[in-house]
């Protein structure tokens, strides 16, 4: 159900509120997106303009249930399984071989923004592979997949899913060999079977908020996210992202995507599928 015509001073205000909420930057032109996203959010809540709905947001105290519904509305929660493959290439032939040849232990992974888990299951499988290629070769992998939305996390806890979402990206080998019928949700539905799941720890997670409480890791993945942030918030989320990042850890970031002109703690790995991001 879409929104009339969006007010200027109250699209201006929703920008404001949404930056602050969750560092999205929408721009001057993304009133449809507004119009589209919020439409049904507003019919239900009987917010009679957008304006009335920043007001009503910004009565609401942190964490409100408006305010969560609002932000799960308007993040970007599309997403792909091996998402441009390569990433995962590079994790499976030279950044676990090379995290086991230096005996760390355990090896810590954290794959922010997650959406519905398949980032985080991609990875996990990654490992899966990895091991019994190499047992032994890892006592120890932890996943850590952060988004901010309870909605979400929800599903991805769940590891369900149907036929149509496992064939956006996910090898017919690998649903065979990681996934099982799931009957208790239905027909035409599959989960990720156990040892693959138990890897991955859900938690949410605003990206603007301290990173302190995660501790350190050894592999980031930030994949199709800094693309929705100013230029002081990618600097800022790249030093924080470097502080929490072991000497020599990975990160690894969209395509599209590049540390160039927002930090100087990394270096970028060259390989043979594409190229990661290295903690000096």
């Amino acid at each position: 159900m879409p929104l009339a015509s969006i007010d200027k001073d109250d699209y201006a205000g929703f920008c404001d509120f949404l930056e602050s909420a969750c560092g999205i930057v929408l721009g001057d032109n993304k009133q449809y997106l507004v119009q589209s996203r919020l439409g049904r959010l507003m019919a239900d809540t009987g917010a009679v303009s957008l304006g009335d709905l920043v007001a009503r947001l910004r009565r609401e105290t942190d964490g409100g249930p408006l305010r969560e519904r609002v932000i799960e509305a308007m993040t970007t929660n599309e997403t792909l399984w091996f998402r441009d493959r390569y990433p995962f290439d590079i994790l499976g032939r030279q950044v676990l071989p090379r995290l086991a040849s230096e005996g760390r232990s355990p090896v810590r992974i954290w794959s922010a923004a997650c959406s519905s888990g398949q980032e985080p299951y991609s990875i996990s499988m990654t490992v899966e592979d990895f091991l019994a290629a190499q047992p032994g070769a890892l006592r120890d992998v932890r996943i850590l997949a952060t988004d901010v939305s309870p909605a979400v996390l929800a599903d991805a806890r769940a590891a369900s899913y149907e036929a149509d979402a496992l064939s956006r990206g996910l090898p017919e080998d690998y649903r065979r060999r990681y996934f099982e019928p799931d009957p208790a949700a239905g027909s035409g539905r599959w989960r990720l079977r156990e040892p693959v799941r138990r890897r991955v720890r859900f938690s949410q997670f605003n990206l603007l908020d301290s990173y302190a409480p995660l501790g350190q890791f050894d592999v980031i993945f930030c994949r199709n996210v800094l693309i929705y942030f100013s230029t002081l918030l990618k600097t800022d989320i790249l030093s924080r992202m470097a502080a929490i990042l072991a000497p020599g850890g990975y990160l690894f970031l969209g395509a599209s995507e590049s540390v160039s002109r927002y930090s100087d703690a990394f270096e970028t790995e060259r390989c043979c599928t594409g190229s990661v991001f290295r903690r000096k």
